[in-house]
């Protein structure tokens, strides 16, 4: 019958409108799988990218020297790069697009990527960003040299702000995240911006952890250098537990910054 085409039917104009939005779906669906391809091709390739330049830059007596300063790290974590090699690294991955991938390929299997990690956050020229990406990386910390090298520069126009982690850095079940937050107000907080509360902060601190008392004595060694006034109370009233107070009047005297007669009289603290 003339004008009896498929194409004055309307169920076939509903046919080809479904036909569209599946053929919508499965592009989307296509796209989406070719991303997430994409994305851990380039996660391979920058993870393995790293572990070979470790591989080619490591040296051996170096990891030696490494593995007895950080004893608590397996042996075949530490392979053995300098620092300096590892941060001229570090600030040429921080301008591949893809270095995110390593930032989130949390734990690293090794002390050098570990150091990479730190080095590039210390790069961030954001401090928000710097510090949701220290968040992340924090609980992965796991010896005393990255703990203590991870200083991101932007922290220093960003001080009130950093205060604000640090009580909940100092309260962590993290032996390197309580470690973190000692070494911040050492580092931000002993000079111009120092407030005598902070001293309680980290006298408030209880651990059984090695690293985590040496560093509180190393806080309270560098406060006699620098608010010796307030510092020496806390000698002088044994608010320290024993080996924390003798270990801060032994870092005080090898001290190049505090007098022969402050040193004589931190001898006559010793308990």
């Amino acid at each position: 019958m003339a004008g009896s085409g498929e194409k004055g039917v309307p169920g076939n104009k509903k046919s080809e409108r479904a036909d569209r939005l599946i053929r919508f779906k499965t592009g989307r669906r296509k796209v989406r799988k070719m991303s997430m391809w994409t994305a851990s091709y380039q996660r391979n390739m920058i993870l393995e990218e790293i572990k070979k330049w470790i591989q080619e830059e490591k040296e051996e007596e170096y990891g030696r020297f490494l593995r007895r300063i950080v004893p608590n790290l397996e042996a075949g974590q530490i392979q053995g790069v300098r620092t300096p090699k590892l941060r001229k690294y570090a600030k040429e991955l921080s301008r591949r697009g893809e270095i995110g991938e390593f930032l989130t390929a949390l734990p690293h299997g090794s002390f050098e990527e570990n150091q990479l990690h730190a080095f590039l956050l210390e790069g961030e020229k954001e401090y928000g960003v710097c510090l949701e990406k220290l968040e992340i990386f924090l609980p992965y910390v796991d010896n005393w040299a990255t703990c203590d090298q991870l200083s991101p520069k932007i922290f220093k126009k960003h001080r009130r702000q950093l205060l604000e982690r640090i009580p909940d850095w100092l309260a962590s079940q993290k032996t390197y995240t309580v470690r973190y937050g000692i070494g911040m107000l050492l580092i931000h907080f002993l000079e111009e911006d120092f407030q005598e509360e902070y001293l309680d902060w980290v006298a408030q601190v209880d651990s059984e952890e090695y690293y985590v008392n040496m560093m509180i004595a190393w806080y309270f060694a560098t406060a006699l250098a620098k608010q010796y006034r307030q510092a020496i109370l806390y000698l002088e009233a044994g608010r320290l537990p024993r080996w924390v107070h003798n270990k801060t009047i032994q870092k005080g005297i090898e001290s190049n910054r505090i007098s022969k007669e402050t040193k004589d009289y931190l001898r006559s603290l010793r308990r």
